[in-house]
């Protein structure tokens, strides 16, 4: 191949690609002429390729265009010449350049946030302010088609309902701050991106952190999806971008059905209390009453970070009666109540741990149910003491040792026990028959007998079966639910302190 050809052939290949984005962004509506728009540039090879891509687009768009890079302090000296890169990548086009040092870590820790939320609310809420002060109109980032297929498999493996599998939107709203976040780069795939790279020559930084097998996201990303595309399907990714747009369609109908009856059936509403008529709201289709439920919490919470479908069927167990109590108390202060036949969504206004000493010297009281765990481990955060108990079915096969319970693990007869089952903090009057007796104690007695602090007492975990105490968590199991030579399944719990 000659030169010429060999020239004329590389042109051709960056231009499909950049007519490509360009199509994305009509059929998406992207961008309208005269719009401002910030690039979220991290100096990778998406961010970069994204950037130099709505360079060469924004004459048709008659747009402005900003450059926006986040220093989460993560790797160290390789954070700030990430910076310093973008920063010489935005001077060299004479963009203007926005960048901000946050460290994440810290964050993540002061939030309870695990390193890839933290990362992205940082993320997300700098982008948000820099448009919102300096009048973008449109946010773009560099996600793009692998991107999406390793989102919804990867919320597929969590075990995720419609929502988790829709992927990545190709446009959403920042609520309240009137600014669209665009994915230009939705419909290419990562070979394209880096097939525009090499033939325009540019150079980008490569993220280490991206390779780390201890991220779920990396090992889909580099084992699963490679193995699926050698073994099973070539087409995986296609395949998968294809079950996200269907999905994201049918979650915007469902979502548009949700919103006229939430509107029909709601009796009150305000920033922090929703209320419905149980019996109006329990006479819906499963789908649908899930689907308002989510949409209550999401209202008075502000997110669903933390709310899980066993959340979402312990409310619709107690809007059943199915359940012995009227209230829940759900992540971030979101306490839900049935009284009077009303079905109440509330907000808190105090953390429950400071409930004693703010409401009015109320008793402090925390209360959370466990549905049956299955094989493998289940965890339950307890928000009030900053702690996280486990339940897990052991393999009776591989379990000889009945007199195994330790402190801060227990073993209990599953068959003896009555799910779902309640954890709430010690209460006067709770009583239990320790192992290896036959009378009962009061929980007061136990306390004193074994010099447990008042305060520990307070906050000290109990789990109940039908009623009935079946671990003082920390210190000592019932009589009535030990394991014994007979026993064919085995539970076993376990408490970490955070």
């Amino acid at each position: 191949m000659s030169f010429f050809k060999e020239n004329h052939s590389k042109k051709k290949k960056v231009k499909q690609i950049i007519n490509k984005v360009f199509s994305t962004s009509l059929s998406f509506n992207m961008v309208q002429p005269g719009n401002s728009v910030l690039v979220a540039v991290s100096g990778g090879p998406d961010s970069i390729a994204l950037l130099h891509i709505l360079i060469a687009l924004a004459p048709k768009f008659s747009c402005k265009l900003g450059v926006a890079h986040l220093n989460h302090c993560l790797r160290g000296q390789d954070s700030f010449n990430d910076e310093k890169f973008v920063s010489l990548v935005a001077k060299k086009f004479n963009l203007p350049y926005y960048t901000k040092q946050i460290d994440v870590n810290k964050y993540k820790v002061k939030h309870r946030l695990s390193l890839e939320e933290a990362a992205r609310y940082v993320r997300y809420a700098f982008l948000g302010d820099v448009a919102k002060q300096n009048r973008y109109d449109i946010i773009a980032t560099a996600h793009h088609c692998d991107d999406n297929a390793e989102l919804v498999l990867m919320n597929l493996i969590r075990g995720s309902g419609l929502v988790g599998i829709s992927g990545i939107p190709p446009t959403r709203n920042i609520a309240g701050k009137h600014i669209k976040i665009v994915r230009p780069l939705i419909k290419l795939t990562k070979s394209e991106i880096l097939c525009f790279l090499s033939l325009n020559d540019l150079d980008y930084i490569l993220d280490k952190s991206n390779s780390d097998q201890k991220y779920l996201r990396n090992k889909i990303r580099h084992y699963l999806i490679p193995e699926v595309k050698k073994r099973y399907n070539p087409n995986i990714v296609e395949t998968l971008n294809r079950i996200a747009a269907i999905s994201n369609a049918e979650d915007k109908f469902i979502g548009n059905q949700v919103d006229s009856v939430f509107e029909q059936i709601v009796l009150s509403r305000d920033k922090d209390l929703i209320a419905f008529p149980a019996a109006k709201i329990e006479s819906l289709h499963l789908a649908l009453k899930r689907r308002v439920i989510r949409k209550a919490i999401k209202l008075i919470k502000g997110n669903l970070r933390r709310i899980t479908y066993k959340h979402i069927d312990a409310v619709i167990e107690l809007l059943e009666k199915k359940a012995d109590q009227k209230s829940l108390d759900l992540p971030d202060r979101i306490k839900i109540r049935l009284s009077d036949n009303v079905l109440q969504f509330l907000r808190e206004k105090y953390a429950m741990r400071n409930s004693m000493e703010i409401q009015n010297n109320k008793k402090f009281v925390y209360k959370y149910f466990v549905s049956k765990p299955c094989k493998k481990n289940e965890s339950l955060f307890l928000e009030e003491i900053n702690a996280i108990i486990s339940f897990s079915e052991v393999d009776l096969d591989n379990f000889s040792d009945f007199d195994c319970n330790k402190q801060q693990t227990a073993y209990l007869d599953m068959d003896r026990l009555s799910f779902p089952l309640k954890i709430r903090n010690y209460q006067t009057g709770d009583f239990f028959i320790p192992i290896g007796m036959k009378g009962t104690v009061t929980i007061k007695k136990f306390f004193i007998n074994n010099k447990i602090s008042k305060k520990t007492r307070k906050n000290c975990p109990i789990l109940f079966s039908n009623g009935k105490i079946a671990w003082i968590v920390g210190h000592r199991i019932s009589e009535l639910f030990k394991i014994e030579t007979f026993t064919r399944k085995i539970l076993k719990v376990e408490l970490f302190l955070a």
